[in-house]
Formats: structure tokens, C-alpha cells, sequence
């Protein structure tokens, strides 16, 4: 927040222009294959995919599922 304060100052604007400005480079695509500064690749597991009985629909359901009997 303090970098945006101070971002804001600089650029002689508000400090909703600079979040919304953050926002806009934070939410624009990559092109497939190209990762952005910072982020790491997703990990991932072999199996069998979808178990059984989980609906992704579901938070309390899926929550049951994590939390295990």
C-alpha cells in the first residue's frame, strides 16, 4: 500500500487510478507457454483423476472430502 501511496505521488494521480492501473497488468493474459515474472508452474500429480463421490460444485462438500471422516 505504501508503494502505491507513493506511486500516486509521483505520478501525480489517485490512489484508485494506480490500484486500477495494478489490476489491469496483474489480470492481462500471457501468451500460452510464457510465465510471468514470479509465478511458478502449477504442480501436479499422477492418478486417476476425479475421486469418486467429490463434487467441485460443492464447498462444504468438498471441505467434507479435505477434512477426511
Amino acid at each position: 500500500m505504501e508503494k502505491a501511496k507513493t506511486a500516486s505521488v509521483q505520478r501525480n494521480c489517485s490512489l484508485g487510478e494506480v490500484i486500477d492501473d495494478a489490476l489491469r497488468c496483474a489480470l492481462v493474459e500471457s501468451p500460452k507457454g510464457v510465465q510471468r515474472e514470479g509465478s511458478r508452474p502449477l504442480k501436479t500429480f499422477r492418478g486417476s483423476g476425479l475421486q469418486p463421490g467429490v463434487d467441485l460444485t460443492s464447498s462444504s462438500g468438498l471441505l467434507e472430502v479435505m477434512e477426511g471422516p
